[in-house]
C-alpha cells in the first residue's frame, strides 16, 4: 500500500537538495536543460480536453490524470497542455484520454512535496525523479511510484526495444538495484548536450576591431572596451540567480574547477568549490567587479533586466542559451538596431592556443521531464501505453515536430517546418509556436531530436553554438546520474543543504568584496566542518555502484 504519512521534514528536502549531480546546470530554457525553475502555468488547476478527446477515454473509461509543470511558452497562450495542438493530437493518437494537471507558476517542488504528504496523487507524475527525497528508489520503497521493469517488459514494446539498443542510456534510467523508475527524456544526440555558453556583441566586435576573446586576458581586454569605447555600464550581464547560469560559469571552468561536483583526473568525484582553482576564479571576478566589467547589480538579476541591459546597448556580453537568450535577443533588437547581432565566444582558457578543458554538458539523461506512474493508477496498462507512444517512430515524430502537414512537412525526408512555426501568423515566437505542438523544445518523456534544433536555431551563429560550446573535454568530467542509497541520502541532504547555503553566501561576499579572499582556507575549512568528506563518501559509493550496474 501507498504509504499516506510521508514525514514532512524528509519531503522539504526536495525542494532544496540537490542531487548528486556534475559540472553545468540542467534546466534550460531552450529545453536542451530545464529543470523546475525554467517551467511553470500561468495559471493552477487543470482541464479536460474537448468532447471529442473525453469519449475516446483510456481502457477503464475514465481519464488519466497526468501532472506536470506548465513551459512557459506554452503558458503564454494556453492555460493547460490538454488545450494545445500537441496534447489533443496526443490523446488522438493512442486513444487515451487525459486530464492534464499543473501546480501554478514556480511551485512545483512545492507542489510535489504537498501531494506526497497528503497522499493524492495523479495516476502520472513528471518531475525530476533523482530529486526525490532518497532518490527514485526510495519514492518506489515509499509506495508512490510503480517499479516500472515487468511494465515495460509486458507494455512498453517501443522504449524496450530504444533501451536494447541503448545499454549506456538503459544504465542512467535504473536505480543501483537495477529496478526502472520513470519514462526518461533523453537527448537523442551527443549535440544536444551543450547548451549554454557565452556570447557577445559581434557588431562591436567589428566596429572595434577585435577578434571572439579566446582567453581570460582577451575577455578582460574586450569588456575594457565594452566600457570604454561603447559606453557599457554592464560590459558583463547574465542571470547570476539562475542556478543553471551560476553553475555553467565558463570563468571558473578556465581554472579547471566548477561551482558543483566534478569527476576527476584520479576517476574519483571532486567538489569544485573547494579547490584552487576556485579561489583564483573568485580573485578574477573580484577584480572585474571592481573595475565594473561585470553587471553591478550581480546578485539580483533577473531575466527581463538582463534582456533590457543586452537589447540596449548597456550590456555587451552575456551568458545563456542559443535559443531563448541569443535568438531572442537579437530579433528584438534589430526592429531598433539592424546591426545589432551576437556571436559565440568559445570557453576561455588561460593560455593561447590550449584547449578548453571543462565546460557546460549534460548526460544523455539529464533528469528532467521524466514521468512515473504511481500507485494512485488504476489502469496501469494505458498509462503504460500511453507513455510507450513517444518512444515509437509516429510518437517520436510527433513530439519533437508536431502534426504532419500542420507543423511540418516532409521534403526529401527531412521533417521541415512550416510557417505556423517559424512564422506564426498570429506573431508567436518560435519557441512559442513550437511549444504548442511539440515537447522538442523543452523536455518530456521522449527522446529528442537533433533536427527540431537544426530548426529552430535561425541565426548562423546559433547553429555554430553546440560546436563552439561543444569544443571542451567536458564529458570527460561529468558525474553521471548517480543515485545514493535510502539510507545515505537524508544525510547527504542534510549535509549538501547547509554547504550549498554556504558555498553561495561566501561566493557572492568574495566576487563583491564584502568577504577578504585572504579568508578562503578558512572557508574551505568551514566546508569541511559542514560535512564535505562524508558528503565525498557518498558521492564516490555512488559512483562505484553505477559504475557496476
Amino acid at each position: 500500500m501507498r504509504k499516506k504519512n510521508v514525514l514532512a521534514v524528509i519531503l522539504s528536502a526536495a525542494l532544496a537538495a540537490a542531487t548528486l549531480a556534475g559540472c553545468g546546470g540542467t534546466d534550460n530554457k531552450d529545453g536542451l536543460q530545464t529543470g523546475n525553475s525554467q517551467t511553470g502555468s500561468s495559471q493552477a488547476g487543470s482541464s479536460q480536453t474537448d468532447s471529442t478527446q473525453a469519449e475516446t477515454g483510456s481502457q477503464s473509461g475514465t481519464a488519466l490524470t497526468y501532472w506536470c509543470e506548465l513551459n512557459q511558452n506554452v503558458s503564454a497562450n494556453y492555460s493547460n497542455l490538454g488545450e494545445t495542438p500537441f496534447g489533443k493530437e496526443w490523446q488522438k493518437e493512442t486513444g487515451i484520454t487525459v486530464e492534464f494537471q499543473h501546480p501554478p507558476a514556480n511551485q512545483g517542488s512545492e507542489q510535489f512535496s504537498l501531494m506526497l504528504a497528503d497522499g493524492e496523487l495523479p495516476d502520472l507524475l513528471e518531475y525530476a525523479w533523482m530529486n526525490y527525497p532518497g532518490g527514485p528508489e526510495k519514492a518506489i520503497k515509499d509506495g508512490n511510484i510503480y517499479e516500472l521493469t515487468d511494465i515495460i517488459n509486458q507494455y512498453c514494446p517501443n522504449l524496450r526495444k530504444y533501451l536494447d539498443e541503448n545499454p549506456d542510456i538503459d544504465r542512467m534510467i535504473k536505480t543501483d538495484e537495477g529496478h526502472y523508475y520513470c519514462f526518461p527524456f533523453i537527448r537523442g544526440d551527443d549535440r544536444l548536450c551543450n547548451t549554454i555558453g557565452l556570447m557577445l556583441r559581434q557588431d562591436w566586435l567589428e566596429e572595434l576591431d577585435m577578434e571572439v576573446p579566446t582567453t581570460i586576458d582577451e575577455w578582460h581586454d574586450v569588456l575594457v572596451a565594452f566600457r570604454d569605447k561603447k559606453g557599457a555600464t554592464a560590459p558583463l550581464s547574465w542571470e547570476y540567480t539562475m542556478g543553471s547560469l551560476t553553475s555553467a560559469n565558463p570563468f571558473a571552468y578556465a581554472y579547471g574547477t566548477c561551482r558543483e561536483f566534478y569527476l576527476g583526473d584520479d576517476g574519483k568525484i571532486h567538489f569544485g568549490p573547494a579547490e584552487d582553482g576556485y579561489k583564483q576564479y573568485l580573485e578574477l571576478f573580484h577584480q572585474w567587479y571592481g573595475e565594473k566589467l561585470i553587471d553591478q547589480d550581480l546578485a539580483s538579476l533577473q531575466l527581463d533586466q538582463v534582456s533590457a541591459k543586452i537589447t540596449s546597448g548597456q550590456a555587451g556580453a552575456s551568458i545563456g542559451w542559443a535559443g531563448s537568450r541569443m535568438g531572442t535577443w537579437v530579433n528584438a533588437a534589430v526592429q531598433t538596431n539592424p546591426d545589432f547581432m551576437l556571436v559565440c565566444a568559445p570557453y576561455p582558457t588561460i593560455n593561447k592556443g590550449d584547449q578548453p578543458q571543462m565546460g557546460q554538458i549534460d548526460n544523455r539523461y539529464p533528469n528532467q521531464g521524466s514521468v512515473a506512474i504511481t500507485t494512485s493508477c488504476k489502469d496501469i496498462e494505458a498509462a503504460a501505453k500511453l507513455m510507450d507512444f513517444a518512444y515509437g517512430e509516429e510518437g517520436h515524430m510527433m513530439f519533437n515536430f508536431g502534426i504532419e502537414g500542420e507543423s511540418y512537412n516532409m521534403i526529401d525526408g527531412y521533417p521541415t517546418y512550416t510557417d505556423v512555426i517559424l512564422n506564426n501568423p498570429d506573431g508567436w515566437s518560435v519557441a512559442q509556436s513550437l511549444s504548442a505542438y511539440i515537447r522538442g523544445n523543452y523536455n518530456g518523456p521522449f527522446v529528442q531530436d537533433i533536427r527540431y534544433l537544426e530548426q529552430y536555431y535561425t541565426i548562423d551563429t546559433q547553429k555554430e553554438s553546440n560546436l563552439i560550446w561543444g569544443a571542451t573535454n567536458a564529458a570527460k568530467y561529468k558525474v553521471p546520474p548517480v543515485t545514493p542509497t535510502t539510507e545515505e541520502s537524508k544525510e547527504y541532504s542534510t549535509i549538501m543543504n547547509e554547504i550549498n547555503t554556504y558555498r553561495d553566501e561566501m561566493t557572492l561576499k568574495f566576487i563583491l568584496g564584502d568577504e577578504s579572499l585572504d579568508k578562503f582556507d578558512e572557508y574551505v575549512k568551514t566546508l569541511n566542518e559542514l560535512g564535505l568528506e562524508r558528503a565525498l563518501e557518498i558521492q564516490n559509493a555512488a559512483l562505484d555502484r553505477y559504475n557496476a550496474r
